[in-house]
C-alpha cells in the first residue's frame, strides 16, 4: 500500500497566518479507478490569494476546510494511470492538493512539454501568473504605446510579468517594491523605466509624480492599501486601474479606513474594475500561445523564488507576506 504525507488547515488564521495554523499527516493512497491517474508532485505553487481560502468568509472561491488539504497549482508526473489520455511518465499541470502522491482525475489535468520550457513555468510565466498578468492587462488595461503604466508589488510574481508586457508593447512602465535591491532588478533585468522603494519613500504621491511626470494612465494594483491611494492623485483623464490584488490588507483583522475613491474617478472620468483570472478563460489559450512567443524570443524573463523541500511549503507560503520572494515562488518537492 503506498502512503503520502498531506498539508492541512488545522486552524484559521487570525490575522498574519502562523505556522501553527498547518499540520502534516499520512494517509493511504486509494486504488486507482477508471479516468483517474496516480501523480508525484514534483512543484508546488504558493500564492498570496489562498490567504482569502484560508478564512471562512465568502469570496469567489470557497474557503478551504479545517483539517483538510489545502489546494493550489501544482506540477506532478504521472507514476499510474487508467486514463486514455495520460501515459506514465506524463508531466501534468492541475490544482491538486498539498500531498506528495495523490489520485486526481484526468479531466482536470492539462499535460505540460519540460522539452518547451522548465517545469516551474508553468506554475508562473506559462501559468495562471502569467495568465493573470496578461488578461488583467490587455483585457482592463487596454494599454496604448507611449503611456505610463504603473505596477505595484512589482518585483512579486504577476506585477513583475505584467511591468514586462508593459515595456513590450511601448509604454513607460515604473514599478514600486519593497527594497532597493528589488528596484535596482525592476530596471536591471526586467527593463522598467523606474523604481520606487516604498519602505524609504516618505511622501508616494509626491515621488509617483516626480516618476510620472506625463502621470499615470494605466494602474495595476497588486497591493491595495496607502500606495493604491497616492496612485490616486497621479492618475489621468480616462485612466484605467486595473484591481488585482490587496495584500497590504490580507492580514488585517478589521476593515480599514480609506480614502473615498469616487472623486478622483468623477475628475478624471477614470475606471477602477476588479478580476480574476477565471474570468477569461475562453482567452487563455491565446494568452499563453503570446506569453510562450515572447519567452521563447526572449522578450520576458521568468524569475522565480524556489524553495526546497514537501516541508518548506508552509514557510514559504509565510515568506510571501514577508516579500522574500522575487518573481514567482514555488516550493520543489
Amino acid at each position: 500500500m503506498i502512503t503520502t504525507r498531506t498539508i492541512n488547515l488545522k486552524s484559521r488564521p487570525k490575522g498574519k497566518p502562523e505556522l501553527a495554523d498547518f499540520d502534516f499527516s499520512t494517509s493511504e493512497i486509494t486504488e486507482l479507478q477508471e479516468g483517474e491517474v496516480l501523480l508525484s508532485s514534483k512543484y508546488v505553487s504558493v500564492d498570496p490569494y489562498l490567504r482569502g481560502r484560508m478564512s471562512d468568509t465568502p469570496s469567489y472561491i470557497p474557503p478551504f476546510e479545517l483539517g483538510k488539504p489545502l489546494v493550489s497549482g501544482v506540477i506532478a508526473e504521472v507514476l499510474e494511470t487508467k486514463a486514455k489520455n495520460f501515459n506514465k511518465g506524463d508531466f501534468v499541470s492541475g490544482m491538486l492538493q498539498w500531498k506528495e502522491k495523490q489520485v486526481a482525475k484526468a479531466d482536470g489535468l492539462v499535460k505540460v512539454d519540460p522539452a518547451a520550457a522548465p517545469l516551474s513555468a508553468y506554475l508562473g510565466v506559462l501559468g495562471m501568473t502569467g495568465l493573470t498578468a496578461y488578461m488583467g492587462l490587455m483585457e482592463i488595461g487596454k494599454p496604448k504605446a507611449g503611456e505610463t503604466l504603473v505596477v505595484s508589488g512589482a518585483a512579486g510574481a504577476v506585477g513583475s510579468i505584467a511591468g514586462q508586457i508593459g515595456k513590450i508593447l511601448g509604454l513607460r512602465v515604473v514599478g514600486i517594491a519593497g527594497t532597493d535591491e528589488k528596484v535596482e532588478m525592476l530596471k536591471s533585468e526586467f527593463g522598467f523605466d523606474e523604481g520606487i522603494n516604498y519602505k524609504t519613500t516618505k511622501n508616494m504621491t509626491e515621488a509617483l509624480a516626480k516618476a510620472c511626470p506625463n502621470g499615470i494612465d494605466v494602474y495595476f494594483d497588486n497591493v491595495g492599501g496607502e500606495i493604491s491611494e497616492a496612485v490616486l492623485f497621479n492618475i489621468n483623464k480616462f485612466s484605467r486601474t486595473i484591481n488585482c490584488g490587496s495584500i497590504s490588507i490580507y492580514n488585517n483583522t478589521e476593515l480599514p479606513k480609506s480614502i473615498s475613491v469616487q472623486p478622483f474617478l468623477v475628475r478624471k472620468s477614470a475606471s477602477m474594475q476588479g478580476f480574476i483570472v477565471f474570468d477569461y478563460a475562453d482567452k487563455h489559450p491565446e494568452g499563453i500561445k503570446q506569453l510562450a512567443a515572447w519567452l521563447q524570443q526572449g522578450k520576458l524573463h521568468n524569475t522565480e523564488t524556489i524553495k526546497e523541500g514537501f516541508d518548506a511549503i508552509p514557510q514559504a507560503f509565510l515568506d510571501l507576506f514577508e516579500g522574500k520572494n522575487t518573481g514567482k515562488m514555488v516550493v520543489k518537492v
